[in-house]
């Protein structure tokens, strides 16, 4: 599906949400999808967990 499908259907559910739920359901809808996109990243090998809590000096050194 391409990308920008992709957008434009999370663009309609959180629209929905807004509308029909109010403000915290529009919230949750969007916090859902965020932690939706990053297991499919991670799921899909697209996204390394332990990039994220390196420190800085650990990723330095991992480049040379």
């Amino acid at each position: 599906m391409n990308m920008a499908v992709v957008g434009m259907i999370a663009g309609m559910a959180l629209g929905f949400a807004g509308y029909f739920g109010g403000f915290g359901a529009f919230l949750l809808v969007a916090a859902l999808g965020a932690i939706g996109f990053v297991v499919g990243r991670f799921l899909e090998g697209d996204l390394d967990l332990g990039e994220l809590f390196r420190t800085r000096d650990e990723r330095r050194d991992r480049r040379r």
